[in-house]
């Protein structure tokens, strides 16, 4: 293999026509050179004097374009070159393997914590809810005064009866020797005279809340509304909001059947009777705010303490492996840095001239910073998950977080090993060549996107339930974009007004004309340019750097022997396949 391949991510900084270079200084003495870079020296940097001589200045010369040469070589070149094993290769792979594995256990589960809070909330609504039906959240709702009191008194009922009606492990929250009750809030304007019919009102609109509670303890029924055991008065007129809120507790039982230690729920659950509007119809809506505690006193027969100290004990080694990614990938980064200054001092020293910055950049291995981050994520997200094993904590959602995109990472560094093959290499290089073109243009297409979604928030907002938000709007154009439901919003759209109506045929159209046939097309377009460049590049070569250029001069093989360092062990064949 030829010593001028290097990374191809390094191949698309310059575009540009290659540089005259100085020509080679005539050596004063023949007989010290036999190659044009032959001369063996050590890997540490120099300083370098102007006073030297043709032949002297030559050979450092050759000294530094070598270590160039060696710096982009990829992992099997160096290992030709001084049998320098590739361990950073080593180690990702195996931390590919052993963070996906981590990776599945946790997101098993996580699993079994989200159903259980799911299939809680479900069961919640159906207990306290009246007449309750599945998805008809949106929809739920009261429009007589003695639905709401019926509503009210039934969810009181069920709670003071829930140890007789539920079928899953629920409690009251036991404070000391006590137990919490149900807190029932109204929420009213201080004083309100209201007459529609004679179009006056006179209203105070400062807010007043009256509270009281119900004990668990007291009788497991209080009677119909008719009754009033709750001595519970509604005036609907200055009324906003009734709030039932109340807290129960459960433990999540099914983790013992996957060999996990169980988690211990508290439930705050809060009913809303929405009367702001006063339209004649009072919303309901049912919040449950889930928190998982470590159990107080717990005790597990079998193997599922054993299970647990595995599982803490593969995240132990999980973290060490990631830490000497760490050490590496940071170690090469500095590495890099310092071959940096040390070219940019020689480079001023030898031709007078400044390095540009996307030579210097060159030097900078995003894909290491990329691996930095993601071991960074996996240790802390590793940490994290001997932690809620451990029952020490119970972030899940962070925890979550922090291994799912180091995860990510892990898998999008593996293209780094993919880009050593030209077949391979070509999404690496169409992305990176059509980044900068891309940003520019998506910069200049939200400026249109946006304005669209203001447009369409405010004039079609009251009259289209896709329009009622900014979040729902941008997703509601992005969906068109897509071609995704494009009948629905044109046939869902109110005809009211008529002046609206027209206009929002005129919005609907011209968006979608313009970003489906004009802007999604230029956008495509810009790939497919950039794609067809690259093609051709790999056929006809890639535009040389002023970096590229002088490293080229080397001619050295990588299995030459003229890169290897006194101390540098023999090369094995059995280690890294010669390309």
């Amino acid at each position: 293999m030829e010593g001028t391949q290097v990374a191809a991510g390094y191949q698309l900084q310059q575009f540009g026509s290659a540089p005259s270079w100085p020509p080679r200084r005539e050596m004063a003495n023949p007989e010290v050179v036999t190659s044009s870079c032959s001369f063996h020296q050590e890997e540490n940097g120099r300083t370098f004097n102007q006073t030297t001589s043709p032949s002297e200045e030559l050979l450092l010369e050759d000294q530094m374009r070598r270590k160039l040469k060696f710096f982009f070589m990829n992992p099997c070149e160096k290992f030709w070159a001084r049998g320098r094993k590739p361990w950073k290769l080593v180690i990702q792979i195996i931390k590919l393997a052993m963070v996906t594995i981590q990776l599945v256990f946790f997101g098993l589960s996580n699993q079994m914590v989200v159903a259980f809070k799911e299939d809680n909330t479900i069961a919640f609504k159906h207990l306290f809810l009246k007449g309750y039906v599945d998805q008809t959240d949106n929809t739920y709702a009261v429009y007589t005064q003695n639905d709401v009191y019926n509503q009210i008194i039934f969810a009181v009922n069920q709670y003071l009866q829930l140890r007789n009606i539920s079928i899953g492990n629920h409690a009251y929250e036991s404070k000391g020797t006590e137990q919490s009750g149900m807190a029932i809030c109204q929420h009213f304007y201080k004083q309100g005279n209201i007459c529609p019919g004679n179009d006056t009102f006179d209203i105070d609109p400062k807010i007043e809340t009256e509270c009281f509670s119900v004990e668990p303890d007291e009788s497991f029924y209080i009677g119909t509304p008719e009754e009033n055991k709750l001595n519970l008065t509604l005036d609907f007129h200055r009324l906003l909001t009734v709030e039932l809120k109340f807290k129960l507790k459960a433990i999540n039982l099914q983790t013992i059947r996957h060999h996990e230690l169980p988690d211990c729920y508290d439930f705050t659950l809060t009913i809303t009777f929405d009367n702001k509007a006063h339209s004649g119809r009072i919303k309901i809506s049912f919040d449950n705010d889930i928190s998982i505690k470590e159990c107080k006193d717990w005790h597990v027969s079998g193997s599922v303490q054993r299970n647990t100290h595995y599982m803490m004990i593969f995240d132990g080694f999980v973290i060490l492996i990631c830490s000497a990614s760490l050490v590496l990938c940071f170690r090469s980064v500095i590495r890099g840095l310092q071959l940096q200054q040390e070219f940019v001092n020689f480079f001023l020293l030898h031709y007078k001239k400044e390095i540009s910055v996307s030579d210097r950049m060159e030097f900078v291995n995003g894909w290491y910073i990329m691996l930095i981050i993601s071991d960074l994520l996996t240790i802390t997200g590793s940490i994290l998950k001997m932690e809620i094993q451990a029952k020490s904590l119970t972030s899940y959602d962070v925890c979550s977080i922090l291994l799912g995109t180091s995860t990510l990472l892990v898998w999008i560094g593996v293209i780094r090993y993919l880009s050593f093959f030209q077949k391979y290499n070509l999404l690496i290089l169409t992305l990176q060549a059509a980044l900068p073109n891309v940003m520019r243009f998506c910069c200049c297409a939200a400026m249109i996107y946006l304005g669209y979604c203001f447009c369409g928030w405010i004039v079609l907002g009251p009259y289209h339930a896709k329009f009622r938000s900014l979040n729902v709007v941008s997703e509601c154009l992005f969906s068109l974009i897509n071609g995704d439901d494009m009948f629905a919003t044109f046939a869902n759209m109110q005809r009211k007004s008529y002046l609206v109506w027209l206009f929002s045929r005129i919005y609907l159209y011209t968006f979608i004309s313009l970003f489906i046939y004009m802007i999604l097309s230029l956008f495509i377009a810009l790939i497919t340019d950039t794609y067809e460049t690259i093609k051709h590049y790999q056929q006809d070569g890639f535009p040389e750097t002023e970096l590229r250029t002088f490293i080229s001069e080397c001619k050295d093989l990588p299995n030459s022997g003229k890169y290897r360092l006194e101390d540098d062990p023999p090369v094995s064949i059995f280690c890294c396949c010669k390309k």
